[in-house]
């Protein structure tokens, strides 16, 4: 026994160091785009994240972050390494766990030792599994930066591996010490990630097929059981304490007049009591399963109580300090995530389905000065039971989702769906598109990096793929081989121990399947989310590994000798995962990748001193964030993300001083923009003031609750409207000039009155807020848009900006040009763009830049060739050249590929004497274009965007050609364009 206990602790130890190699080579060194740079700034600060937060999670990032010794350029790196080594270990119990199973399936008397053909068996079946889910394509890309995924992944590999320990000793005294520590380790998981509690159903199992009493009804008991105690937890426990805690703090203060605190205080004291009591109780009565189901409760919240640690830091105001959770109250709106809204789960409405009434909600409250102040209550729309279905799937009403629901299936905007459409949806959609082609990216084979990529078998070819498919880096063939194993693996537990197959199958259910129907997808996402479901892929790498044990056997009959069947089943067993590090190492390989990182100081260069700036959310915001508050750089920015200032937390903190930043000069208090008041300003024209009001004068206005503003609605209520959309404001051009507001090359044209309309239907909270600050900034502080903000939140200023860079100043200078947006200030952009701008390893085609990498080069490439457009026409034809020239530099196509931005390249190039390169663009764009049109027309209706964008970009094509004299390739580009447009009806 001690023989084999070694080589199975010494092979996991083993295939556990590959797997923290293979994470540390291709390791992020900064911060990537979506949440990471979030991550690691609150990581490092301990601050608040987007809802629900992740407090264990930030709590050890913190101890990495340590680890950089004061280096904050190593900050990121370091938190990167929690994920790398929460994979390493996830992989190394995942080892552990298969040779628990394998074991079982060779040896039936676990006091027996396995021979040494079966111990190599064991462990290379092992080894062969946790190697391949060591490389597989979801699991390895949240391995390599700062996301909650790695580290969830290893609390439901830790749970799986610990419930089997338990099986192993479940008749010894000792043996609740593996359900105490599993109900802890739970606990711990819910400050990380709610994905993995979804395994608790089959680990329920294994306590149900060791009591040795099977039934049918037992199983189905056990299922209710197990679905009732998940239900605790995401509902009793994790929301619903705090909400209980909730109601006694309002009671409290409210009603009995005592100070802030106290129905917390109260509560936690009366909920201890009962525990002690029950835990009491059951020693007295010798209940030993209440006894340890009250135990394992208590450790389950132990490891809960790192949430603890929302409201103390929320309670300091930091700078990072998302739903601004310090109170009983707003932390339970942070736990239940009610800013995301809800989708429909069981029963709920169609897209189309017509509210008839609405139902309010309960009491909502927000911390005043002395009390709890009643705020509008959450309001429901109510439907008639006939709109109401069973798993409703096609619910989202939102602008362009029926346009994507008629690509999966039959629906029309005035036909109730069938419930064969919603099951149509669900199945093609939800579970094929977003489930099973993300297992397939895992097991089969991935077309490549463009959204909607599909997956890549074996028998495709890559004639006829445009280069943008064909050469992606992303493009990963793994033969098919993963999955065959894993099914002859699954075949072959079913066919030697069907319960352990059960459960591994229960796994794979809940953490894939389940989580698609509890999801309801909509049907457009932002990013692929292959993410979410690698515990499924988890469970199935235990199925690879035990194929190996398959193939084992049957050349154990074969060749009649244990030890070489097993020596030969596991060398090719490990030809597969061999196969799938071959192919996914350079498309997961991130170790020289800055770019996220370079494009948030980039941006932030991109304005003056003291600058309020304005952005979208996500990777517009978070490595900005990042930027700030890890390095250090430009603090003296203010970054104001446009969709959270819909919100009075947020606009509350903006009115904080923050490092070097002064807080925003918005003359709005609280009172005017808390919750329930002035969320939507609807327009209601006054005939007095149609030609225009002063924006000064509406904010007062609004300030004053002004009745001249206010309409009602049906139920009496009364609201605020916006009584014009032409609005000016008066300049004073000496505080301009004082305050370096406009450039020298510009200051003749600032004009005494800005004049401009708002052409919306009405004003969010975050456009109130814009125009108070626009009214009581006086100019003292620079004002910009980021160039990838939407155009409908610049409040109609667009005749009012500068282009610097990667933003838009507002400036008191109408642009001559209607066309364009704002005017260029070529001086300040050129400063910004050639010298303060950096591009690391950008131009180096060794490193792989996925979709969201090249968006930000695509954008930049449009503001350089602005730039020298502008120098061009002031006949400064040297500083044209140079700029142009400068960005084919850093940005050549070999590494980040010509984009729908090039084509304006090529007139100014052939003007410029770059004559070779125009035709050089011309010529390679034409035939990329010509290429991937010819596939994506016979693809399904998913690459409309694609389709789009190549027509776009022979439509400029076109143009550039005739200006330049190039007639007979752009009858040439008309041609190919007009044979696919005509293709768009079809």
């Amino acid at each position: 026994m001690l023989q084999y206990k070694r080589i199975n602790n010494l092979v996991g130890w083993l295939v556990f160091a590959v797997a923290t190699i293979t994470y540390i080579l291709t390791l992020e060194p900064t911060a990537s785009f979506w949440d990471a740079g979030e991550f690691i700034a609150c990581s490092y600060k301990l601050l608040v994240p987007h809802p629900p937060g992740a407090p264990f999670y930030l709590l050890l990032g913190r101890i990495f972050s340590l680890f950089a010794f004061g280096d904050v350029t190593q900050v990121a790196w370091w938190v990167n390494m929690l994920s790398a080594l929460s994979s390493s270990f996830t992989v190394l119990f995942l080892f552990w766990t298969i040779t628990i199973l394998a074991r079982k399936l060779l040896v039936q008397d676990r006091t027996v030792e396995p021979t040494m053909g079966q111990t190599i068996a064991i462990m290379g079946s092992a080894a062969v599994g946790a190697l391949a889910f060591t490389f597989s394509d979801s699991f390895w890309f949240s391995a390599v930066e700062a996301e909650v995924y790695a580290l969830s992944a290893f609390f439901t590999a830790f749970v799986v591996w610990a419930m089997l320990r338990w099986e192993i000793s479940a008749d010894k005294p000792t043996a609740d010490k593996w359900l105490i520590l599993i109900a802890y380790m739970v606990g711990l998981s819910i400050g990380v990630h709610l994905l993995n509690l979804v395994a608790l159903p089959a680990l329920a199992f294994i306590f149900f097929f060791r009591l040795k009493k099977y039934s049918t009804k037992g199983a189905i008991l056990t299922l209710v059981v197990s679905a009732v105690v998940l239900g605790i937890i995401l509902v009793g426990v994790i929301p619903g304490l705090p909400s209980i805690a909730g109601k006694f703090e309002v009671i409290f203060v409210n009603s009995l007049g005592l100070p802030f605190g106290s129905g917390v205080i109260f509560f936690v004291a009366l909920f201890i009591a009962l525990l002690v009591w029950a835990i009491k109780y059951s020693t007295k009565k010798g209940n030993r399963l209440l006894h340890t189901a009250l135990v394992c409760f208590v450790y389950i919240l132990i490891g809960y109580s790192s949430y603890l640690i929302i409201p103390i830091r929320s309670g300091y105001d930091p700078t990072i300090d998302e739903n601004d959770p310090e109170n009983i109250v707003s932390f339970v709106s942070y736990l239940k995530r009610e800013q995301y809204g809800d989708r429909p789960l069981l029963i709920g409405p169609q897209f189309n389905a017509e509210p008839v009434d609405q139902e309010i909600g309960a009491d909502q409250y927000i911390k005043g000065p002395e009390n709890y102040i009643k705020v509008d209550p959450k309001v429901e729309p109510v439907y008639n039971s006939a709109d109401k279905v069973l798993l409703p799937r096609l619910y989202s009403n939102a602008p362009g989702h029926l346009q994507q629901y008629q690509k999966w299936t039959d629906v029309q905007q005035g036909q109730k769906p069938s419930f064969g459409a919603n099951m149509e949806f669900l199945f093609k959609y939800q579970m094929g598109h977003m489930f099973w082609r993300y297992f397939g990216w895992n097991f089969v084979g991935r077309e490549g990096d463009i959204q909607n990529s599909g997956v890549l078998w074996p028998w495709e070819s890559d004639n006829g793929l445009p280069e943008r498919i064909s050469e992606s880096k992303a493009r990963n063939n793994f033969l098919m081989l993963p999955l065959a194993l894993g099914i002859l693996g699954l075949i072959f537990q079913i066919r030697r121990k069907e319960r352990d197959a059960f459960i591994i199958g229960l796994l794979f259910i809940f953490t894939g399947i389940a989580i698609v129907v509890y999801l309801n997808q909509p049907p457009i996402e932002p990013r692929e989310r292959d993410y979410t479901f690698s515990g499924a892929f988890y469970a199935f790498s235990i199925w690879i590994g035990l194929g190996v044990l398959a193939i084992a056997d049957f050349l154990r009959k074969l060749m009649k000798a244990d030890v070489a069947a097993g020596a030969v089943a596991s060398l090719i067993g490990l030809a597969i995962p061999g196969v799938m590090a071959a192919q996914g190492w350079d498309d997961h390989d991130r170790s020289d990748r800055y770019h996220s990182l370079d494009s948030a100081k980039n941006l932030l260069s991109s304005v003056a001193p003291n600058a309020i700036l304005f952005t979208n959310g996500d990777n517009d915001t978070f490595p900005l964030w990042y930027a700030q508050e890890v390095e250090g750089f430009r603090t003296d920015v203010r970054v104001a993300v446009l969709s959270y200032m819909n919100t009075d937390w947020y606009l509350d903190q903006m009115k904080r001083q923050a490092y070097q930043s002064e807080p925003f000069p918005m003359s709005l208090e609280n009172a005017n923009y808390r919750q329930g008041i002035n969320d939507y300003l609807p327009y209601m024209e006054r005939p007095e003031v149609a030609a225009g009001i002063d924006l000064k004068q509406y904010i007062e206005l609004v300030k004053a609750n002004h009745e001249a503003l206010q309409i009602g609605d049906r139920s009496g209520k009364t609201y605020l409207s916006f009584p014009t959309k032409n609005f000016f404001l008066n300049v004073d051009k000496q505080a301009v000039i004082a305050n370096n507001a406009v450039d020298k090359e510009h200051q003749d044209s600032i004009v005494s009155r800005m004049a401009w309309t708002i052409n919306q239907g009405g004003l969010e909270k975050k456009h109130l807020a814009i125009l108070d600050l626009i009214a009581n900034n006086n100019w003292k502080r620079p004002v910009y848009f980021s160039t990838t903000a939407d155009n409908s939140d610049f409040v109609g200023l667009d005749n009012y900006l500068q282009l610097e860079g990667l933003a838009y100043r507002v400036v008191p200078v109408k642009s001559p040009n209607k066309e364009n947006m704002g005017y260029i200030a070529k001086d300040i952009m050129y400063d910004n763009m050639m010298n303060k701008f950096s591009w690391r390893n950008m131009d180096r085609e060794d490193i792989f830049y996925d979709e969201n990498y090249l968006r930000f080069p695509a954008n930049a490439r449009d503001k350089y060739y602005q730039l020298a457009v502008e120098y061009m026409k002031d006949d400064d034809m040297a500083t044209a050249k140079k700029v142009l020239m400068h960005s084919l530099a850093q940005l050549p196509d070999k590494s980040i590929p010509y984009d729908y931005y090039m084509p304006p390249y090529v007139v100014p190039l052939y003007q410029l004497g770059e004559q070779k390169k125009a035709q050089e663009i011309v010529d390679v764009m034409y035939k990329r274009a010509d290429q991937a049109l010819a596939y994506y027309f016979n693809q399904e209706a998913l690459f409309d965007s694609e389709i789009r964008i190549n027509l776009f970009i022979l439509q400029q094509l076109m143009q550039v050609c005739k200006q330049i004299g190039m007639n007979e390739k752009a009858a040439q580009v008309e041609q190919t364009f007009m044979r696919y447009y005509s293709q768009m009806g079809n």
